[in-house]
């Protein structure tokens, strides 16, 4: 599940489109340099959407610590829904899991099982919608954890997580706005200039949140 691939679109048509069609946006890109987002390939839909459970409102190292004793309860540390089913409550909590987060990974086991959640070879079939639409049927699980899986395990081109702090921080800077913009401001504006590739945008919206205060031009 850790080996990781470049995204299976054109990255270069990418930068080209959303050059052409956002100048505030070439700019950030031009100074960002390029685009380095990778792919994780050959994941497992049931495991991925575990750890995105386990992470949910932690910090990184205290949700690796309690996904590593979480993977400790299975079989060669690779968690099943079929194996987490027969858990108990008890012993999920024991690893460091909220009563919330139990409920959560409980559904999702069952939700697999029954084939709610399909497996790695039907999601690719599948429109990114359609997928959403799928998986957030899952306790616990909302639409920005459906759309970190579409970017970052199926590499699809086109997703835009407005709701996402950084997202919307990066936009805030990089149009030298004064104040947050809503996610419906976003979206209107990724829909304009960044179809069909606003998963790339929004990558570089991540990269302008993050750059420090004197790297970025004054507005």
């Amino acid at each position: 599940m850790d080996e990781t691939l470049p995204p299976p679109y054109n990255v270069e048509e990418a930068l080209q489109h959303l050059t052409a069609n956002d100048p505030d946006l070439a700019r950030l890109i031009d100074r960002i340099g390029p685009f380095t987002l990778q792919v994780r390939a050959g994941f497992d839909p049931f495991q991925a959407l575990l750890r995105s459970v386990v992470y949910q409102q932690l910090s990184g190292k205290a949700a690796a610590t309690i996904f590593g004793r979480v993977k400790d309860l299975f079989p060669d540390q690779t968690p099943t829904p079929q194996h987490l089913s027969l858990l108990s409550d008890d012993v999920l909590r024991g690893a460091g899991m909220s009563r919330a987060k139990v409920a959560s990974a409980k559904d999702l086991a069952a939700k697999t099982i029954d084939g709610t959640i399909p497996d790695r070879q039907r999601l690719l079939s599948l429109d990114d919608e359609v997928i959403v639409e799928r998986l957030i049927q899952v306790r616990g699980v909302g639409r920005w954890t459906v759309e970190m899986l579409l970017m970052f395990y199926l590499g699809r081109p086109n997703i835009l997580p407005a709701t996402d702090l950084g997202v919307r921080k990066g936009f805030m800077r990089t149009y030298g706005l004064e104040n947050m913009p809503t996610p419906k401001h976003i979206l209107a504006h990724g829909n304009t200039c960044w179809n069909p590739f606003r998963s790339v945008a929004s990558w570089y919206m991540w990269r302008a949140a993050d750059e420090p205060e004197d790297a970025r031009p004054a507005s």
